[in-house]
């Protein structure tokens, strides 16, 4: 029988496509430019998390969609968003 954690929780993260940079594939907006769900400036995104859900003007989008680090995630396409499209990550961490 499987583990299951005890906890489980979730960390969120809010910009807007215009913090991002790059054009096409390469387009990715910097965990820097994030806040987190407290409100201070984001340092990193989580290292170890079970899933994640991308939110483009709080429409959760498909995993085919982005690719995420610690240091940024990567939207390809994205910079073809309105700059002040509100962009927001949620981790699943336990």
């Amino acid at each position: 029988m499987p583990i299951v954690r005890p906890f489980v929780g979730s960390r969120k993260f809010s910009s807007t496509a215009g913090a991002g940079t790059g054009t096409g594939a390469t387009f990715a907006i910097a965990a820097t430019t994030f806040t987190d769900d407290t409100g201070a400036a984001a340092t990193a995104f989580p290292a170890l998390f079970s899933a994640y859900v991308l939110y483009i003007n709080g429409i959760p989008q498909t995993g085919d969609v982005s690719t995420v680090t610690t240091t940024a995630i990567t939207i390809p396409g994205g910079d073809l968003l309105d700059p002040a499209t509100p962009i927001l990550v949620e981790f699943i961490v336990t």
